[in-house]
């Protein structure tokens, strides 16, 4: 029997309660009554002792460190003052577990946890956008990324501050047990299944424009959500918010951290994933149902986004039989998780849905 997925949210004197909050918000409930998988979650320290965190709050550690070696991720929460140093058994036992090949993430200012670790060195690596130049320069080292929400190198993941480290554990779930499983996870905690852009939207700036443009952008990517299976342009989305197609993209690459095409890009894609999991459909109806056009343009775009094909994304991860006729990939005798692992899905999606490019701005 295939045991639940193991994930260890590692504590220390420190860590930000949010962000261990977080973890055990995706990790920690049980949704197995809505077809999320069963997830098996563990504070992990030094010891048993509580550990302290801000506002009089407690953690209760349940295993040791010992017990990361049976972990399928360890998660890193951050921290109230970024400079902790963490314990020394601490970060021995983060550098045998990424020898093992452990996944290992870092939510916000955890990152600095990983690069006191010695793990960041010569590796790309985010953390909140107000501490980016205290990252650099303690640990210059480290290749610091400015602007993406997440990212990942090396197996190893980190994420910009506070909100971002959701959209982080969600896309693990989403990587590892499918875009179901994460979407099911996110409307129980009623927030979006992932965001789209980068931290730039968020660094302080002038407001960009008024609060009618906000509401006319708002509405138009709702229009354009339900309309997905129409060949919508950037001039019909600049048509249904009353603006010229440039103003249009210079307003909403402001508002949400990328341009229109590459935000409708993600909704197609995350629309065909959600029918690829759910639905038996034809490949050619669900591109089409996506608005891809036709089942070439689809494979293309999933093998540019994902590293992967349809046919073999809808073998790691449907929860439907496959019609007569769709054959299954050659690993589709194994586990989901199995499956994603013997796809390239996992890193090769982080690093085109999370890094940024020299030309577009990442999500």
């Amino acid at each position: 029997m295939e045991h639940a997925y193991r994930v260890a949210l590692v504590a220390f004197p420190g860590v930000r309660a949010f962000d261990v909050s977080v973890i055990t918000e995706v990790w920690g409930a049980d949704r197995t009554d809505r077809g999320v998988p069963a997830f098996d979650l563990h504070r992990v320290a030094t010891d048993t002792t509580p550990v302290p965190m801000r506002g009089g709050l407690t953690l209760l550690p349940d295993r040791t460190l010992g017990w990361l070696h049976r972990a399928d991720l360890i998660v890193i929460p951050g921290l109230d003052d970024h400079l902790t140093p963490a314990p020394t058994p601490v970060l021995d036992a983060l550098r045998r577990a990424h020898a093992r090949g452990t996944t290992i993430a870092a939510l916000c200012g955890g990152a600095f946890t990983l690069a006191q670790a010695g793990l960041l060195d010569g590796r790309r690596a985010i953390t909140h956008w107000n501490l980016v130049d205290l990252l650099r320069a303690h640990h210059p080292q480290v290749s610091v990324v400015p602007d993406a929400l997440y990212i990942e190198d090396d197996n190893i993941w980190t994420a910009a501050g506070t909100a971002a480290g959701i959209d982080l554990c969600l896309h693990l779930v989403r990587t590892a047990q499918g875009a179901e499983a994460a979407a099911t996870i996110a409307r129980s905690m009623v927030t979006a299944p992932f965001r789209t852009g980068t931290q730039a939207q968020f660094i302080e700036h002038p407001t960009p424009h008024t609060d009618r443009d906000a509401d006319a952008l708002a509405a138009v990517r709702e229009h354009a959500l339900r309309h997905l299976h129409e060949p919508l342009t950037v001039a019909d989305l600049a048509a249904q918010a009353g603006m010229s197609a440039r103003s249009f993209a210079r307003h909403f690459t402001a508002a949400t951290g990328t341009t229109p095409l590459r935000w409708l890009l993600d909704q197609r894609i995350a629309a065909a994933q959600k029918l690829l999991e759910r639905t038996d459909l034809p490949m050619p109806e669900v591109a089409r149902r996506a608005g891809f056009g036709s089942e070439v343009t689809m494979r293309q775009h999933f093998a540019s986004r994902l590293a992967t094909s349809p046919r073999a994304y809808r073998a790691a991860f449907s929860t439907a039989p496959v019609s007569e006729g769709e054959p299954l990939s050659d690993t589709a005798g194994s586990s989901p998780i199995a499956r994603y692992a013997a796809s390239t899905v996992g890193r090769a999606n982080a690093r085109a849905l999370s890094a940024p490019s020299r030309s577009t701005p990442s999500t």
